[in-house]
């Protein structure tokens, strides 16, 4: 089976007063670079990364990543569209499945991806990450989901209502991360 990764980096990051794909961690590594080895150290074989907002900044982070950028030009419109540009760019690969997360979770690491990937996930896989039972991302989506989400993605909710309505494998992973979100200066992670 072959899983790529999915990470979403496009928005604006209006809460946090810039853009997330060009956010730093406090020891000076970008969030995208971190999120990026997240992915390939926990077990995909490939990474897109759907860049929108400052997407000519974040490119250079990107070049010694391995990583492919997908730039969604309607990235402005939310998270479906970034969502949308990324498994239009999967559907091309070989993939059977792909892992889902998003730039902002700095303290979600490869062990969390390591655990929604095992075991190995068929084109039939819908996973999800919970933390103390509060579902998250990352998200595993098999191929046979990639039509299904994309269509029914809208606004900045992502595959919410598409998971919502379809059997999801909750993978509990609170006892490796938090699962949090950064979406304020304040609330940034510390290394």
């Amino acid at each position: 089976m072959t899983v790529h990764g999915l990470l979403l980096a496009a928005g604006a990051g209006s809460r946090m007063g810039t853009p997330k794909a060009l956010v730093r961690g406090t020891d000076g590594e970008p969030w995208l670079v971190r999120a990026v080895r997240t992915l390939t150290d926990g077990g995909c074989a490939q990474v897109d990364v759907v860049l929108g907002a400052a997407a000519e900044e974040a490119l250079p982070l990107l070049a010694d990543t391995g990583a492919s950028p997908v730039v969604a030009a309607d990235w402005a419109a939310g998270m479906s569209a970034s969502l949308r540009a990324g498994l239009t760019a999967v559907e091309a690969s070989a993939a059977d499945a792909v892992v889902v997360t998003l730039v902002d979770l700095p303290d979600v690491g490869a062990d969390v991806v390591r655990r929604l990937l095992d075991p190995a996930p068929g084109p039939g896989a819908l996973r999800r990450a919970s933390y103390d039972g509060r579902v998250g991302h990352p998200v595993v989506l098999g191929r046979d989901h990639w039509a299904g989400v994309a269509a029914e993605t809208d606004g900045d909710r992502g595959a919410r209502g598409y998971l919502a309505t379809h059997d999801v494998e909750v993978v509990e992973c609170g006892d490796l991360a938090t699962g949090e979100d950064v979406d304020h200066e304040t609330r940034r992670e510390q290394g």
